[in-house]
């Protein structure tokens, strides 16, 4: 099983960026799906989670209303579009994966919850 984060890159305060994360080995579609995040010297945080089926989603408050996730089951792919960046959005960004029987469920948002970890893309914002 191999996930490949990949979109993260140096940017301003106010700009926009869109991660993605290409899945191989799993089947896509049984999977729940969630972006976690973590700066240095500080936990791995939850971001956003989506479910199966993309009906359902969840967000952390810290990025509410600038983020969107979304996934698109044909091409095995998870994508964060995360708009009107900020400083303390700087961190290593984490796709991971989350099996459910549920279609509807968006994914739990505790980080040992999930069965496979991509390797990170590091997005860093300057202000």
């Amino acid at each position: 099983v191999q996930l490949q984060a990949s979109g993260g890159g140096l940017l301003q305060a106010g700009d926009s960026l869109r991660l993605s994360c290409a899945a191989s080995g799993v089947t896509f579609s049984d999977y729940a799906m969630g972006w976690f995040r973590q700066a240095p010297g500080k936990e791995r945080e939850f971001v956003s989670s989506i479910s199966r089926s993309a009906e359902k989603k969840f967000y952390a408050d810290s990025v509410k209303g600038r983020t969107t996730i979304s996934r698109d089951n044909a091409k095995n792919t998870l994508y964060l579009q995360a708009n009107s960046l900020k400083p303390e959005d700087t961190a290593v960004y984490y796709c991971a994966a989350h099996f459910s029987v549920n279609p509807q469920y968006p994914g739990p948002p505790r980080w040992n919850a999930y069965d496979y970890w991509g390797q990170g893309t590091q997005v860093t914002v300057s202000s």
